[in-house]
């Protein structure tokens, strides 16, 4: 895979795995993030900008925050799309994963806010620029990057842990700009939406739903708790027997001798790169591609990388239930 990033590269996050259960486990524990001084520090959020609580982001650490924020940065598109979902509009974003420009999903939502940088590659003139209050720094594992956000602000907190689902990182992220209770009716809603959804599946109702990332040098399908996977499943469908597995990631690249591995009563595909569309292209003038059953059915639905194959948020999770809604309940 030729993308710098995330959950999807996979001796780094086997090898961070320990770390980050025990820091979820924290999390967790520990109301998603905040200390016990939270409380008593919400009440001040109207008396004045000086007002702070004390957080815990995803590795653990303590890190004081304002308790109203007025100029949040993000540099993940998880970020972007939890502030969003919670109403927050925020300074500076980042452009979307393997993209030179913001998540399209999103466009509509952030015009006239000052990009900062690449994903997870801030500029950090422009961080400067954007006088931040608080920056949520998604899954960052630059030290030496942070550390220059921190001199920015130190109300900068990584967001997300490599085994992290969207659904701790938001209910994490809520809780840093002080609307925990709405990231969980956020959550609720979510969860209402995609159980009901599989009254409008018809015949489709518990099929199974093949997802997959092509990639330049192949095909990779998501594990079972993957983003979009978790999606999916939440609808009542079901993974083919070979993708049953769990883990949040993307399997490495398989070869065209194993691409049955890839079919499913419906095959969800999606691209990140040009690379990955000219691959995808080629291959399905292939034999192989053309025998499976999914193709056969012409049940192929081509969906957007950039909402399908990260790690997710609830505006994203609105996309995949729409996605699947719309392919599946018509037929």
């Amino acid at each position: 895979m030729t993308l710098p990033r995330r959950p999807f590269s996979f001796a780094p996050r086997r090898a961070a795995q320990a770390v980050a259960a025990v820091a979820a486990a924290a999390l967790l524990m520990t109301g998603c993030g905040s200390d016990s001084s939270d409380s008593k520090d919400s009440s001040k959020k109207d008396s004045g900008s000086s007002a702070t609580r004390t957080v815990k982001d995803a590795t653990g650490r303590a890190v004081k925050v304002p308790a109203a924020p007025k100029r949040i940065v993000t540099l993940t598109q998880e970020d972007l799309d939890a502030v969003l979902a919670l109403g927050v509009k925020p300074v500076g974003i980042t452009n979307g994963q393997g993209m030179n420009k913001p998540p399209a999903y999103l466009a509509d939502k952030v015009q006239g806010i000052d990009v900062v940088g690449n994903l997870l590659q801030p500029v950090m003139d422009k961080v400067v620029a954007a006088k931040p209050d608080l920056i949520l720094a998604g899954d960052m594992q630059d030290k030496q990057m942070l550390d220059q956000l921190r001199e920015i602000t130190p109300a900068t907190l990584v967001t997300m842990a490599p085994t992290d689902d969207w659904k701790l990182s938001f209910r994490g992220i809520g809780n840093a700009v002080n609307k925990l209770d709405k990231a969980n009716e956020v959550i609720a809603e979510h969860e209402a939406t995609a159980k009901a959804a599989d009254k409008k599946l018809g015949a489709n109702k518990g099929a199974e739903v093949s997802i997959v990332r092509w990639n330049p040098d192949g095909p990779s399908w998501m594990e079972k708790k993957q983003f979009a996977s978790g999606v999916a499943l939440e609808m009542g469908l079901k993974r083919p027997r070979t993708q049953n597995k769990d883990g949040n990631a993307h399997t490495p690249p398989l070869s065209l001798e194993k691409i049955d591995e890839i079919d499913g009563d419906w095959l969800f595909l999606s691209t990140l790169t040009a690379d990955g569309d000219k691959a995808l292209k080629d291959v399905q003038a292939k034999p192989a591609y053309k025998e499976l059953g999914a193709v056969k059915k012409k049940h192929v639905v081509t969906v957007d990388g950039s909402v399908w194959s990260t790690r997710g948020g609830p505006l994203a999770a609105d996309v995949v239930i729409n996605d699947i809604t719309k392919a599946l309940g018509a037929s």
